[in-house]
């Protein structure tokens, strides 16, 4: 009988000690990267004058200004091709987090940005190095295809 007491006794100040410890009030979110913070990012104007290259202050020399070299998938929600690269995309910001950003920009909504590019086609990828000139490159590209432009046009390395 002492045994089946001692026992409930246990468990109960178990169940009451768990219970407290999990009431989330104290529970600080650990920091993780989210599927956002490390995906593909969406730009709009603003943000492309900033983050890519100022076209209106410098409308004849190309000056790139990210911190790392980039790609800009121009879209458009209703293209097929561009459904398709999409996961493809979001797996290489993944994968090149840190060496490589990778924005997307929606014709339908930045019509001012996609004109000032001459974007006539979709997809169109803009590839833009630290140190150079950019290069535009139209259509879907399978992922290693993606892989190597990156390396080469991106990294320089071939």
């Amino acid at each position: 009988m002492k045994k089946k007491r001692m026992f409930a006794g246990i468990l109960a100040l178990t169940l009451l000690v768990s219970c407290v410890g999990n009431s989330g009030k104290d529970r600080r979110p650990e920091p993780e990267k989210t599927r956002k913070e490390m995906g593909t990012k969406h730009l709009n104007k603003a943000d492309f004058l900033v983050k890519v290259a100022d076209f209106e202050a410098s409308p004849r020399e190309w000056k790139y200004l990210g911190d790392k070299p980039c790609i800009v998938d121009f879209y458009a929600s209703w293209c097929g091709p561009c459904k398709m690269i999409a996961p493809i995309l979001d797996e290489l910001a993944e994968e090149y987090a840190g060496r490589i950003d990778i924005y997307k920009v929606d014709t339908e909504q930045e019509q001012e940005l996609a004109a000032a590019f001459g974007i006539r086609s979709i997809p169109s990828l803009l590839f833009c190095p630290k140190e150079g000139k950019p290069q535009m490159i139209q259509g879907a590209m399978g992922r290693e295809e993606f892989k190597k432009a990156i390396d080469e046009i991106l990294l320089g390395s071939n």
